[in-house]
């Protein structure tokens, strides 16, 4: 029965997942012409609880565990494994106080609706991964954007997401980097669970009844480490409560 409903509902989530791609891109468009970054950043708060309530259509349900207080008046890092595209609507949602940018693959920074718009204009930094010397450059200017603006990162050291759960190797040199540059920064190592099930059937069917469970660990000032042991803990504690 429950593989019965998946493709039905499978179907009305995607017909509303491509809808508000569409419906906001205009909308960020128009808030960040007339508004700023205060006003687009609103419009990209708001199409991603859409996107959540788009995956509630599965059952999918979001459990986000943080028991800490964090700065909201210095830049957080946010470093947390990575298991499928839903991964970031919760984090940008939940975490939105914190004003969070990305560190994504320049491939998204074109052709997605709303999507490739906000990490155009919204702050995040697009690498390419196959070029390692002007990854490291943009890097070093996105954390001095950090420095500046006391906004977030958020960045998933595996590179690509997982499609089974099982946590990848860490690739660090983006880590180190923003260690070096921010060290009046405090990363916070999140562990996400559960948000590869939703493809467990590949993209279509999508899987039914997922609880996508975000846990935020214990906060850690940058300067506390050096950058080498700081990396080598956050992934330890990350990886140490995957399921």
């Amino acid at each position: 029965m429950k593989r019965a409903l998946s493709y039905p509902l499978s179907v009305i989530f995607y017909f509303f997942f491509f809808l508000n791609l569409l419906i906001f891109h205009p909308i960020q468009w128009i808030s960040h012409k007339l508004g700023g970054y205060s006003a687009h950043k609103k419009s990209v708060d708001i199409f991603n609880l859409f996107l959540m309530r788009c995956l509630n259509i599965l059952g999918t349900s979001f459990s986000i565990e943080n028991e800490f207080d964090l700065p909201e008046d210095k830049t957080c890092i946010f470093i947390a494994n990575h298991q499928g595209m839903y991964d970031i609507p919760p984090i940008i949602w939940h975490f939105r106080k914190h004003h969070p940018k990305f560190v994504s693959k320049k491939e998204l920074g074109k052709g997605i609706p709303s999507i490739s718009y906000n990490l155009r204009h919204g702050g995040s930094v697009l690498i390419d991964r196959k070029n390692r010397r002007e990854s490291l450059i943009k890097m070093s200017k996105f954390a001095d954007y950090l420095a500046r603006t006391k906004r977030s990162a958020v960045i998933f050291p595996e590179g690509t997401r997982s499609r089974t759960g099982e946590p990848k190797k860490f690739q660090v040199n983006g880590m180190m980097m923003l260690f070096k540059k921010l060290p009046d920064a405090v990363v916070v190592p999140v562990t996400i669970n559960n948000s590869w099930k939703l493809f467990r059937n590949g993209n279509f069917p999508m899987d039914l009844g997922v609880n996508v469970r975000l846990k935020t660990h214990q906060p850690i000032p940058v300067n506390s480490k050096d950058p080498e042991a700081l990396a080598a803990e956050v992934e330890r504690i990350i990886i140490a409560d995957i399921r």
